[in-house]
Formats: structure tokens, C-alpha cells, sequence
């Protein structure tokens, strides 16, 4: 008897474990197919109304791809060669055929990126600072989409004491503490890292360079 309990024992644990374990419905066949080793990242659109939003996200792109296997080519390079090229808005960037940012860079694929969201706003008796990015990776070699995602990270400020005027102070204060500080540059990092690591259950798959790429590309 004791043994048989152990074992409907064991088997509602392993039930259970396997539960516990997360799916992502993504399908990674086209991903898996091209296989890339190196990402080139172009300049994020900005539908924002925070000019220095696209700034914020590109520069801190690079990381997450980075440490999930990939070689990026350096932000610097890119910009440079874009800008050598006479190409200096993101809408003309993201309008070059695959194939030509392929010849020009020798990249894999790409990272087209848009930022929907980025800065603090005033809400009455509370404060919140938003950023709100949306990617997607295209092969180079076939133009065909690799992988998308989205990611919104949101802080919000609020003070329930105090009464009602002491909410629109606290709010007031948060306001220029997140401009002063340029909360949102921060959180732009925090949004990168979310969306573009390896990590995240329906995110990129591992690349070459990480020790988990054998894991996801079997």
C-alpha cells in the first residue's frame, strides 16, 4: 500500500511540475532555419512625443542581444556608415531593401525597432514614467521576419496621505524628480532587457556565441 501511494505520489508531482513549466506559442521555424550569428541594430522610429526616446533605446540594445549569443555591430559603425551614406532618419533606414543592408554590413539580420511610449506624465495626483517598445528580426539573406515582440514598462508615483493636496504636491514632486533624473532613460534599459534577451518566454532564441544555444537550436 505504501508503495503504491508513493508512486500516485510521485506521479501527481511530476504532473504538476510539468504544469509549472511555461509554454511560448511562438513559432521559432523560420528562426531556427536561418540561424543568424550577427545582428545589425538600426535606429528605432519614434512615434513618441519624446525626441530623445529612439537615442535611449539604441544605445542600450546592444547588451541584451550581447549577452544572449550574438555579434551586434557596434552602434557607432552603424550610425557612421548610415550617415557616410547620406541616410540620416530611421524612416529612410527602415525603407533600405534587406539585401542592401546585408551588402553593406554583413549582417545575418536586423532589428527593426519602434518606440511607442517614452516619459513621464502628470496625472493629477499621481506620476508615471512609460516606456513602450515594439521589435521585430528580419533576415538579411531572405528578408524573411525571424521573430516580434512588444514590451511596456511603467513606474508610477503616489502619495495617499496627506489628503487630496497632498497627493498633487507628491505627484508635482515625482514629476520633476523623474524629469530631473531622466527616469526614463533607465527604464528604456530595463524595456531592452526584457524584450530583446534570451530569456524572455517567447523572446529570440539563444544565438551561437551562448552556452544555451545547443539547448534551443536542436
Amino acid at each position: 500500500m505504501m508503495t503504491l501511494l508513493r508512486g500516485v505520489v510521485l506521479s501527481v508531482l511530476l504532473v504538476l511540475a510539468g504544469c509549472a513549466v511555461p509554454q511560448s506559442n511562438v513559432d521559432y521555424t523560420a528562426f531556427r532555419e536561418s540561424n543568424p550569428a550577427s545582428i545589425l541594430i538600426l535606429p528605432p522610429l519614434n512615434i513618441s512625443v519624446e525626441p530623445a526616446a529612439a537615442s535611449a533605446v539604441l544605445a542600450q540594445a546592444t547588451f541584451p542581444l550581447a549577452e544572449s549569443g550574438y555579434y551586434v555591430v557596434p552602434v557607432a559603425v552603424m550610425d557612421e556608415t548610415f550617415k557616410q551614406n547620406g541616410l540620416m532618419t530611421p524612416d529612410d533606414i527602415h525603407a533600405l531593401p534587406a539585401s542592401k543592408l546585408r551588402e553593406i554590413f554583413g549582417a545575418d539580420a536586423a532589428l527593426y525597432m519602434t518606440v511607442k511610449e517614452y516619459g513621464s506624465s502628470y496625472q493629477i495626483v499621481s506620476s508615471a514614467t512609460t516606456v513602450s517598445i515594439e521589435a521585430s528580426l528580419v533576415d538579411l539573406r531572405s528578408g524573411a521576419k525571424l521573430w516580434n515582440g512588444s514590451e511596456t514598462v511603467t513606474h508610477r508615483s503616489s502619495n495617499s496621505g496627506g489628503g487630496i493636496m497632498g497627493m498633487l504636491v507628491s505627484a508635482m514632486v515625482n514629476q520633476a524628480i523623474n524629469s530631473l533624473t531622466d527616469r526614463s532613460y533607465g527604464m528604456a534599459g530595463m524595456a531592452d532587457n526584457q524584450l530583446l534577451s534570451a530569456k524572455r518566454l517567447g523572446g529570440i532564441l539563444y544565438g551561437p556565441r551562448s552556452p544555451h544555444y545547443a539547448t534551443q537550436h536542436q
